[in-house]
């Protein structure tokens, strides 16, 4: 049920049995559910990394390097459910740096980063042409990112989609990286989805994230191929 409120201008949560949210076309409400917890082995992992990420927090990270990831975390905001900027604290913003760069299978980056501000994705957003097992990336390798060592393009793909499926949340699954260089990568590299392609007419939906060498993440853009 969308609706208008003479009390509240934005709201995003649950109350009750009813949970608010917002999208493109306003504000609704809809019956709340409770989520289940399949505790698949991918989530596990996850768990795990964020568990690893919290105890180097405490035993590894300086004091000084502990200060330095607070003062990034008091000048980069990050986009609420409401698309509202809000800041997080310095260990959420290390986890969330490092957690992208485990996945990816790199080193994790202790010293906080000295920009204030998110690494860059060049729009148009990278494409997909995917056919079977793998797929093809297209992207701008101009972008910092593809020009620096310690630079990435993660990839994410989810499961085959009916051809009617327009918008896709998740989950989604890690595909593979696209590594930087002083010479930067050729345009497009090809990834090994951990999915197979559905059949033809189906959709596949991908999400990018690029992740600079001093560890700060882009925002995140999703793209859908037709099959």
């Amino acid at each position: 049920m969308k609706f208008t409120s003479q009390v509240y201008s934005a709201v995003s949560g649950s109350i009750g049995g009813i949970t608010y949210a917002h999208n493109t076309g306003g504000m609704y409400a809809r019956a709340r559910a409770i989520p289940t917890d399949p505790a698949s082995s991918f989530q596990q992992v996850l768990r795990n990394a964020i568990g690893a990420l919290t105890t180097r927090w405490l035993t590894t990270v300086t004091a000084a390097q502990r200060a330095a990831w607070d003062t990034f975390a008091q000048n980069v905001p990050i986009l609420d459910a409401l698309g509202q900027p809000r800041l997080i604290s310095a260990l959420a913003w290390y986890i969330k740096c490092n957690s992208l760069r485990l996945q990816a299978g790199v080193a994790v980056v202790d010293a906080a980063p000295t920009v204030f501000e998110l690494g860059t994705l060049t729009l148009p957003v990278p494409t997909i042409t995917a056919a079977g097992t793998t797929a093809s990336v297209a992207f701008t390798n101009t972008d910092s990112w593809a020009n620096e060592a310690g630079g990435y393009l993660l990839v994410y793909a989810s499961r085959a989609q009916n051809a009617t499926i327009n918008f896709f949340k998740g989950p989604y699954r890690f595909a593979g990286k696209v590594t930087g260089a002083a010479s930067p990568p050729a345009s497009p590299s090809v990834v090994t989805l951990p999915f197979v392609s559905g059949p033809t007419g189906s959709r596949q939906f991908f999400k990018f994230i690029s992740v600079r060498a001093d560890a700060r993440p882009s925002a995140t853009f999703r793209v859908q191929a037709t099959v």
